[in-house]
């Protein structure tokens, strides 16, 4: 009797040893291939069964979540969707993450470990904990003047703190309200259809993620590098310019716009924006330096993130004469976004330091503790600092006698540059009209705010008078939102 007890009890220690091993194999070893099954639904219905952390501009929440009471019980609902979707993007039941909806979806889900009181524990138990929120840069002042100045019109702003590089408005329009992708019913698959199909693309985070010629705003850069190279050495010199201007190696002659340009200075010429002095300029910069000094403010670099990934701006480096001449005034083959363009008026601004721009200043636990920081940025110099001073000046005239005085602020010292930007096949498309700028209140020590604007169906008849006619006043309200506190 005594034999077969002990026959019994080895059995069942062998059961148990059995039953161990295949739970952690369950458990440990195979738990994620089963976590992520697309059968199992366990991980979904957990991901919704709790709300969604929020997403805050100047402290107020921007985004939050409503109990449905199905399964997949907490959906995404947005304060001001359509004024804030190029930063949140959306969170949809169906189709995902987008944007900072993406890039933080692991502290708003609550899916990050390190929102556990005890991160170790929280890896082994895989224990969701309440969604943390994520802190913008936003100035919530700023991004509703940029939004309501585009209007119905289609276009883009952006606008950073020179200093820092935070970004203080991130606009495009049309746009879309994100809500209406957030459950899973029929309207959301119809909304997503629709949003897709529309020719407007309000999808589309024109912003960050759609580069436009620049225009005559690349002159800022062009006359950068003209100056750190010691071309112009005089900014009141004559430039020796005819008008019209024969591109070398071609039977094609530039104009201008403006009246004056012939010979004019590099004031006159940025004042004016005179397209022979700087497509010469370009050409006598070579096509070396002029590309040194646009990779230095950021143009060709393809790592940029904040923290979602910004489209790359461009600046072709293979080029014969009378395309660098082209590629000089914001032409050719030369791209830009305009959060981009914002960081050539910010380096200008800020000594000629350019600073890495970031949309998320930080990232807390529900109770408000800081997860993380944004930490300090890194800086790169664009141009040399003697030469940021010249710019500045010139940026100045621009808007107190030249093409920019409709971003002019009583009381506080505002600099700018207008483009109109060609485009389409022989440049059949409607201009793209560009203004950016910077400014600086009246009892600031430094500039607070860089900003750039293009509006892609203005009544760009007029050359580049057309920047400041159609831009240049909605960067004046943004830059009035910053200065105000």
């Amino acid at each position: 009797m005594t034999r077969h007890i002990r026959f019994a009890a080895v059995l069942c220690v062998l059961l148990l040893v059995a039953l161990l091993v295949n739970a952690t194999r369950l458990q440990v070893f195979q738990a994620a291939d089963y976590e992520d099954n697309p059968a199992n639904r366990r991980q979904t219905i957990a991901r919704y069964g709790q709300p969604r952390g929020n997403i805050l501009v100047g402290g107020r929440p921007i985004t939050g979540s409503k109990d449905t009471g199905e399964q997949l019980r907490y959906e995404r609902t947005y304060l001001d969707g359509p004024l804030y979707a190029p930063v949140t993007g959306f969170a949809s039941q169906v189709y995902g993450t987008s944007l900072l909806e993406d890039t933080e979806d692991g502290v708003l889900s609550g899916a990050d470990p390190m929102l556990a009181p005890f991160p170790l524990l929280g890896d082994l138990t895989r224990a969701r904990n309440a969604g943390g929120d994520v802190v913008t840069t936003l100035h919530e002042g700023a991004q509703r003047a940029a939004y309501e100045g585009l209007g119905g019109r289609t276009g883009a702003v952006a606008a950073v703190e020179p200093s820092s590089g935070r970004i203080l408005a991130l606009v495009s329009t049309p746009s879309y309200n994100p809500e209406a992708l957030s459950g899973n019913g029929p309207s959301v698959e119809r909304s997503w259809v629709g949003l897709n199909e529309d020719p407007d693309k309000p999808m589309l985070n024109r912003a960050a993620r759609q580069t436009y010629p620049p225009g005559s705003t690349f002159k800022v850069v062009t006359a950068a590098a003209a100056l750190d190279a010691g071309v112009v050495t005089d900014v009141d010199e004559a430039t020796d310019s005819p008008d019209p201007y024969r591109l070398p190696g071609s039977s094609t002659s530039l104009t201008n716009e403006a009246e004056g340009c012939a010979d004019a200075s590099l004031r006159a010429a940025f004042m004016w924006s005179c397209n022979t002095v700087f497509a010469k300029l370009g050409v006598r910069v070579g096509v070396g330096d002029l590309a040194a000094t646009a990779q230095a403010f950021g143009f060709n670099g393809t790592g940029m993130r904040i923290p979602y990934a910004v489209a790359p701006s461009t600046f072709d480096t293979s080029v014969d004469a009378a395309q660098l001449a082209l590629s000089a005034i914001g032409q050719y083959n030369t791209r830009a976004t305009p959060l981009q363009m914002a960081m050539v008026a910010a380096a200008v601004a800020n000594g000629g330091q350019v600073r890495e721009p970031y949309l998320v200043e930080r990232t807390t636990r529900r109770d408000g503790a800081t997860l993380d920081t944004a930490g300090p940025r890194p800086v790169r110099q664009a141009m040399h600092p003697a030469t940021a001073v010249r710019l500045r000046e010139l940026m100045e005239d621009v808007v107190r006698e030249g093409t920019g005085t409709n971003a002019a602020i009583p009381g506080a010292t505002v600099g700018g540059k207008t483009g109109t930007a060609q485009h389409g096949i022989g440049n059949s498309g409607t201009p793209y009209a560009w203004f950016v700028s910077w400014a600086q209140g009246e009892r600031d020590v430094e500039p607070k705010v860089a900003v750039a604007v293009v509006v892609e169906d203005a009544d760009a008849d007029r050359g580049e008078i057309s920047g400041g006619g159609d831009a240049a006043p909605i960067a004046r309200a943004v830059m009035e939102a910053v200065l105000g506190g």
